[in-house]
C-alpha cells in the first residue's frame, strides 16, 4: 500500500465508487465516543455517502436523542466476540441478509483486534474493508496492526485513514437537542440550581468495578463542593441508583474540611437523579454541568463530547487508551497501581492475550479525594 499523505498514520488513497458506509464498533457509550472522529473523517473524504453505525440498542438510543454525524444505526444481533449475549442463529442470518440488501461499499472495523469481528464484517459484503488485526486475525483489504495500548480515538483515526479519510476531529463532539434541555426543569424540580449555581454532575458508577473510586471518596467531594456553593446532581442509570443514593449519604454526614469555605449542611445541594434521566435528558444535564466529575466511564466521555469540562478518575492503563487529550478543559487523577491488590497479578498485562485476574478490587482508591476537589475547583473558576 503506498502511502498518499499522513493523518495519524498513513491516509491511503480513497476508495473508487463509495456512498453507503458500515462502522462497526459494539460496547457502550464510551466506546460510541471513540469511533465518533473516526465517522466524522470518513463523512469528510466521502461527503456524499451514508454512515450506519453497527452497534448497540445503548448507541441507538442516544443517536437518536443527540446530534451527530452517524447517519443511522443497525442494532447488532448478539454474537460472540461482536455483541456478548445468547446468540440466535436465526437472527444473526437476519442481520446480515438486512445488511447484505442495503448493498455496503466500504465496511470498517473499530471493533478491537478483529478475531472475531473481522470475519463478522466480512460477511456484510461490502466492496471494501477496512480495520485493525491481531496476527491471529483474518485481514481484511486494507489492515492496521493491532496493540491494545493505543489511543482509542487515535486508534480509529488510523484505521480512517486506511479508508483514505484524515482526521476531521481528534475527539467526539455531539451536541444536545434542544427539546431535551427543556424537559429538565420538569424531569428534575428542585434539584436542578437556578441559573448562575455552580452544577457539579458526579457519576460514580463504571462498568469494571476496578475503575470505580470508593463513594466515601466521591461523597468527600461531594460534600466539599456543596459547602462551597455548588449544587451536586449524582446521576446514574436504574441499576446505579444505590451507588449514587450512597454518595449522597456519604456527602451529607459530617463536614469532611476538604473544600475552603464555611462548615454548612449540604443536605438539599446533594443530591440523586439517578434513574431518571432517559438518555436525551442526560446528554442536556451534562451540557448544562459546570464540572462532571466521573470515573472512566461512558457519562465521562459523553459529558466531554458535549463539551463539558471533566475531571476524570483514571487507572494509568486506561488512562493510555482512553484519556481526554486535552487539559486545559480536563483534568486526570491517576492510579499507578501495577499489580491486583488481592492476588498480585500484573494488571498491566491485558488485552487478547492475557485475559485478566478473577479480582474486582479497586484500582484507584489511592487517588485522595483533596487533590480530585483542587481540580474540580480549578475548572470551576474558584
Amino acid at each position: 500500500m503506498e502511502m498518499a499523505t499522513r493523518g495519524v498514520g498513513p491516509v491511503l488513497g480513497v476508495l473508487p465508487g463509495v456512498s453507503r458506509i458500515a462502522v462497526l464498533r459494539g460496547g457502550g457509550l464510551g466506546d460510541l465516543m471513540f469511533a465518533l472522529p473516526a465517522v466524522a473523517a470518513l463523512k469528510k473524504a466521502y461527503p456524499a455517502s451514508t454512515v450506519t453505525l453497527l452497534g448497540t440498542p445503548l448507541h441507538e438510543s442516544l443517536l437518536a436523542e443527540v446530534h451527530s454525524a452517524v447517519d443511522d444505526v443497525m442494532v447488532l444481533p448478539f454474537a460472540e466476540g461482536v455483541r456478548p449475549g445468547t446468540e440466535d442463529a436465526s437472527a444473526v442470518e437476519q442481520f446480515f441478509h438486512a445488511a447484505r440488501v442495503r448493498q455496503f461499499d466500504l465496511a470498517v472495523q473499530l471493533h478491537g483486534g478483529g478475531r472475531y469481528s473481522n470475519p463478522f464484517l466480512l460477511r456484510l459484503g461490502a466492496r471494501h474493508t477496512v480495520g485493525s488485526a491481531t496476527p491471529d486475525a483474518v485481514p481484511l483489504e486494507r489492515t492496521l496492526p493491532y496493540s491494545y495500548y493505543q489511543h482509542e480515538p487515535m486508534r480509529a483515526l488510523e484505521v480512517a485513514g486506511l479508508a483514505g479519510a484524515p482526521p476531521a476531529v481528534l475527539e467526539a463532539q455531539l451536541q444536545p437537542q434542544e427539546r431535551f434541555a427543556a424537559q429538565l426543569p420538569a424531569v428534575l424540580g428542585a434539584a436542578l440550581p437556578p441559573e448562575g449555581t455552580p452544577l457539579l454532575v458526579i457519576h460514580p458508577g463504571a462498568s469494571d468495578p476496578r475503575r470505580r473510586w470508593p463513594v466515601a471518596s466521591f461523597g468527600a467531594v461531594a460534600r466539599a463542593a456543596a459547602d462551597d456553593g455548588c449544587r451536586v446532581l449524582v446521576v446514574g442509570d436504574r441499576s446505579e441508583t444505590g451507588l449514587a443514593e450512597a454518595v449522597v449519604a456519604a456527602a451529607v454526614g459530617p463536614a469532611t474540611g476538604t473544600g475552603s469555605g464555611a462548615a454548612a449542611p449540604a443536605a438539599g445541594n446533594v443530591a440523586s437523579v439517578a434513574g431518571k434521566l432517559g438518555l436525551g435528558e442526560l446528554a442536556a444535564l451534562l451540557a448544562r454541568a459546570d464540572v462532571v466529575l466521573a470515573n472512566d466511564s461512558g457519562p465521562r466521555h459523553l459529558a466531554q463530547a458535549l463539551g463539558t469540562a471533566t475531571v476524570g478518575i483514571y487507572w494509568v492503563g486506561n488512562a493510555l487508551t482512553s484519556a481526554p487529550l486535552g487539559r486545559g478543559r480536563h483534568r486526570l487523577q491517576l492510579s499507578w497501581t501495577t499489580h491486583c491488590p488481592v492476588c498480585g497479578a500484573d494488571v498491566t498485562q491485558v488485552g487478547w492475550t492475557a485475559p485478566r485476574c478473577p479480582h474486582d478490587e479497586c484500582l484507584v482508591a489511592a487517588i485522595q479525594p483533596a487533590g480530585v476537589y483542587q481540580d474540580v475547583r480549578s475548572l470551576l473558576g474558584h
